[in-house]
């Protein structure tokens, strides 16, 4: 019988092979008998198991090494990120099983050789999962009273839903994941077109989409209004928020991870989701994109997001006392600096209070021309603001002010470190009853570059033109130092390459302050 490798080397080829487009086939088509190991690590077994209706989920499973008869292990299972093959996770399974876990992984129903069609975490997923912990108990040395769930992405939201459906599930660790499908993907009721798009691609080139899968694609990318009830309802029963009762009655741990430049599932979603949780728990927030925290750690290097997730695991199904529980339960780190900030909820993020800056200038711009200013490219921006501390730029000074409203902040005497959800409320007069505007938020420097702090967008219908009204935006949390010396700005513009805009040919928009309901931007501080 042939043998597969489970070094960290080869872990990283394959996965290095699966990032180029190279198919995993081999290692999807695995005979379920197919088994890898040493004297002195954990086995792993591909196994064809039965998911929910009748259809095959291809998987692997790791067993401790030298598992003694008749004792049963805690288990932990995985399901695939969005397009990812079984493979995904082998470097992280190994670890796991190597300090006494059964891991199972397995491909989401409808992505390469799982059988079935791609339902978006519908209810087949989330069976999916209770069919294979069904299977792992009865088939591999697993302790029905131990059982957790985790993954990246698409694993996460699953392993989230999946988590308010079983009650045997005792911990979850859900990195890079969403609660909330529509604040994710449509927040600010603007749909955001690199990251459906990037989905949507995806799922076409890695899997089968089902027909309400490809219904909702065609019906949200094309704008379709007179369906917006329903694509929104679709959502809500693929978000873990709306059932966070469930969870909460199960009781399970939930350790919750994510990036503050997450292009995909944005941080708020995430941090609302937490507040609302009434078990153990722990939020993590750092700098990056989407799953790009925890990528490193999928090739079997050291990564802290990982670490954590084994000491989640370690005390939830081990019974360790390893401190993970004692800790903060709000870790996270600043985009301009090194280390970890600890707070014991998110509403303390921002504890050193608020910054009001007044937005007194009325503004008016004409849309439908791209600024200059821009919330960046999906994955590219954020991964640089994380490794080279590159957001996006503009050159404030130069934004051509026809096309964008401006207000700037005085220069700032002693550094504002900003931690939480920056806010804008504003009165907008429309000459269109439909629009689209995206906000931003910049730190600019002595010579008028601004670095990107945050952003969101905004889309407004059925207004009357000519007839103000107001808006209150929150813009994506994050934590940003901002220098001493420099000064913040607010642009607002009408077109971005990251969302589908709905402005009008010809359309204007009047941003005002009231003096009987004024304009701001209010900004949350860490205490200095």
């Amino acid at each position: 019988m042939r043998t597969r490798p489970t070094t960290a080397a080869a872990v990283a080829a394959l996965l290095a092979a699966t990032a180029l487009g190279l198919s995993p086939h081999q290692a999807q088509a695995a005979p379920a008998a197919a088994t890898s190991r040493t004297d002195t690590s954990s086995q792993v077994r591909f196994h064809d198991i039965p998911g929910s209706g009748g259809i095959t989920l291809k998987g692997n499973v790791f067993t401790p090494a030298g598992a003694e008869p008749g004792r049963k292990y805690p288990l932990i299972v995985l399901p695939t990120s969005w397009g990812m093959p079984q493979i995904e996770y082998i470097a992280q399974a190994k670890q796991l099983a190597d300090s006494g876990y059964v891991v199972v992984s397995y491909t989401s129903r409808g992505f390469w050789l799982s059988g079935g069609q791609i339902e978006t975490a519908g209810p087949a997923d989330i069976a999916d999962v209770s069919a294979v912990i069904d299977w792992a108990l009865a088939n591999a040395p697993a302790d029905p009273g131990r059982i957790g769930l985790g993954g990246v992405s698409y694993g996460a939201g699953i392993s989230l839903l999946a988590s308010a459906h079983d009650p045997r599930v005792k911990a979850v660790v859900a990195l890079s994941g969403w609660a909330d499908l529509i604040e994710s993907i449509y927040s600010g009721r603007t749909q955001h077109l690199q990251a459906a798009g990037m989905l949507g691609a995806a799922g076409y080139l890695t899997g089968r989409p089902g027909p309400e899968l490809q219904q909702i694609l065609g019906d949200f990318l094309g704008s379709k209004l007179e369906n917006e009830q329903a694509m929104i309802e679709w959502g809500k029963k693929r978000s873990a928020a709306q059932q966070v009762d469930r969870i909460n009655a199960n009781g399970a741990a939930v350790m919750l991870g994510n990036a503050w430049g997450d292009t995909i599932f944005p941080p708020n979603q995430y941090a609302e989701f937490f507040e609302k949780l009434t078990g153990p728990k722990r939020l993590e927030f750092r700098p990056g994109d989407h799953a790009t925290a925890e990528a490193t750690g999928l090739f079997g290097l050291p990564n802290d997001t990982w670490t954590n997730a084994h000491r989640w695991f370690d005390r939830y199904l081990k019974g360790e006392r390893n401190g993970v529980d004692t800790e903060a339960p709000v870790q996270i780190k600043s985009r301009s600096t090194d280390g970890y900030e600890g707070y014991p909820d998110w509403k303390s993020v921002g504890s050193g209070g608020t910054e009001k800056l007044p937005l007194a200038d009325s503004e008016h711009v004409w849309a439908n021309v791209d600024s200059g200013a821009n919330g960046g490219i999906l994955f590219l921006s954020s991964v640089l603001d994380q490794f080279a501390k590159a957001p996006p730029t503009a050159s404030i000074p130069l934004l051509p002010r026809a096309f964008a409203a401006v207000w700037q902040s005085p220069r700032y005497a002693q550094e504002r470190r900003i931690r939480g959800t920056v806010r804008l409320h504003t009165t907008v007069t429309p000459t269109k009853g439909d629009g689209t505007f995206v906000a931003y938020l910049y730190d600019v420097g002595p010579l008028g570059i601004g670095k990107l702090v945050s952003n969101a967008p905004y889309t407004f219908h059925g207004k009357t033109p000519g007839q103000s009204f107001g808006v209150d935006l929150d813009l994506f949390s994050t934590a940003y130092d901002v220098p001493e010396g420099h000064r913040l700005a607010l642009v607002v513009d009408t077109v971005d390459p990251l969302y589908i805009e709905h402005n009008p040919a010809g359309a204007q928009l009047t941003f005002s302050s009231p003096r009987t309901d004024p304009s701001y931007v209010s900004v949350p501080l860490r205490e200095q």
